[in-house]
């Protein structure tokens, strides 16, 4: 019997383990059966978009926390794939920064082209995952949402690659139970026009408080504070947001902030982070982690220690993002494929406690940007990955970085080269905060040409 790997999740991280494989078979490789399960009626993970909340239609927590009006927060020359550049996907060089569908579209192409949907099993959520020392099988169980009915399989391998952004952190601070205004979690929140002319208030000091808020104040929030419990985020903000100290407590509309500050307030978005969550894992299979560069116990950032046949791809904090989980696919793959031997798992342990010392003692963003450029370094020289250029990739993110503390309203209006192509992507036909329009269409409706850089 052939073996079989059963991918939890069709997202990015899902997607490209699907991809790795079936380049592997059109070079001839003999690869295992593929059987990939999806929640959602769509691939594309996160970069889905759905108004629901809450629960979807057939009773399930919903997935996506993704809301109407986001754009890459990060330069999309970043995260382009080794094999498959945007310019090849729209056949022209589009802007740096591009919205949601777009992304969506860039990511469904490379796999459409790639005719990995037939090892896709749409609306089947993972319910049960068991291992057994003694046959050294998984046993999955999943329910076909549409018809309603649990199966079980057994598998060789299981890669869990359903990300970490969907199940909220969800704090409580005196005095919201009685708050008359609006309470939701980052994690609900889908789109900015409902805060028009409204005093909101986010919780927290990272990304998502941070585009969140700036969402917030490009679609007419009347203010914007942002309440941060251990650093600020220190951008120079436009008139009308402000960072204060941690909510204390809330009295009717007035929040009071540790600083002794207080603001009225209408609605209050708790960005507070989310948690590695996987109730259908048996609990000797289950990562248990905060968000961190390199989450302990799992080996090369993919391998569960001390059963390597459970895999997790995407399971860290994120600079790189989509190469980083093809770095990681192609790694698995490979170690499947006995193309790579795994060591000892004594060897193992002391090398998951070195990279998790280096991470420990990582001072700024920058020193983070290399620590995760030489963990996808360590993983692509290994495989047969397509030659990614992760030195330019750290380059165009530190300048990222500086450019945010330049302008937080108008660092997506930057223009960066491919790493790819070289080619330097075009201005947007509209500055960001004047592009009130998020749809492939208006993104891509635009003239110019790029020069390629020497």
């Amino acid at each position: 019997m052939p073996q079989r790997i059963c991918i939890i999740g069709a997202g990015p991280s899902g997607l490209a383990a699907l991809r790795a494989f079936e380049s592997a078979k059109n070079k001839g490789a003999e690869i295992p059966e593929l059987v990939c399960y999806e929640k959602q009626s769509n691939w594309g993970g996160l970069w889905n978009y759905t108004w629901r909340t809450g629960l979807d239609e057939f009773g399930e927590p919903v997935h996506g926390s993704m809301y109407r009006y986001l754009w890459s927060n990060g330069p999309k020359e970043c995260l382009e794939f080794a094999d498959y550049s945007f310019e090849e996907h729209f056949g022209r060089p589009i802007p740096s920064y591009p919205p949601r569908a777009v992304l969506h579209d860039y990511i469904a192409g490379r796999v459409e082209k790639s005719g990995v949907k037939k090892y896709v099993k749409f609306n089947h959520a993972a319910k049960n995952v068991t291992y057994d020392s003694k046959s050294g099988k998984f046993t999955v169980a999943v329910k076909d949402l549409v018809a309603n009915e649990v199966s079980s399989s057994e598998f060789d391998y299981v890669i869990v690659a359903c990300g970490h952004f969907s199940t909220p952190n969800v704090p409580d601070f005196p005095g919201l139970a009685k708050f008359p205004g609006r309470v939701m979690h980052a994690h609900d929140f889908r789109s900015a026009d409902e805060f028009a002319g409204k005093n909101v208030l986010l919780i927290g000091a990272s990304y998502s408080a941070e585009d969140i808020g700036i969402q917030c104040y490009k679609y007419g929030a009347k203010s914007v504070t942002f309440s941060w419990r251990t650093k600020p985020m220190g951008f120079n903000w436009p008139d009308g947001c402000k960072e204060v100290e941690l909510l204390q407590r809330v009295e009717g509309k007035t929040a009071h902030f540790k600083d002794g500050s207080s603001q009225e307030v209408d609605a209050i978005v708790l960005c507070t982070g989310y948690l590695h969550h996987f109730p259908f894992l048996e609990e000797p299979l289950r990562l248990k982690t905060r968000n961190r560069l390199y989450p302990p116990q799992i080996y090369k950032g993919i391998f569960w220690w001390p059963n390597n046949k459970l895999m997790y791809i995407g399971m860290q904090d994120q600079y790189y993002t989509f190469n980083m989980f093809d770095s990681q696919a192609w790694y698995a793959r490979d170690v499947v494929l006995g193309r790579i031997k795994l060591p000892s798992f004594e060897v193992q342990a002391a090398d998951i406690n070195k990279w998790v010392a280096k991470e420990e003692a990582l001072e700024d963003p920058f020193q983070a940007i290399d620590f995760q450029t030489e963990y996808v370094r360590d993983l692509l020289s290994a495989t047969d990955y397509p030659k990614l250029d992760v030195d330019m990739v750290a380059k165009l993110f530190k300048e990222w970085e500086h450019h945010k503390v330049d302008g937080i309203l108008t660092y997506r209006d930057r223009c960066y080269p491919s790493t790819l192509t070289g080619t330097v992507a075009p201005v947007h036909h509209t500055p960001w905060m004047k592009a009130l329009d998020d749809s492939l269409e208006a993104f891509l409706n635009q003239p110019g040409t790029a020069a390629k850089v020497a």
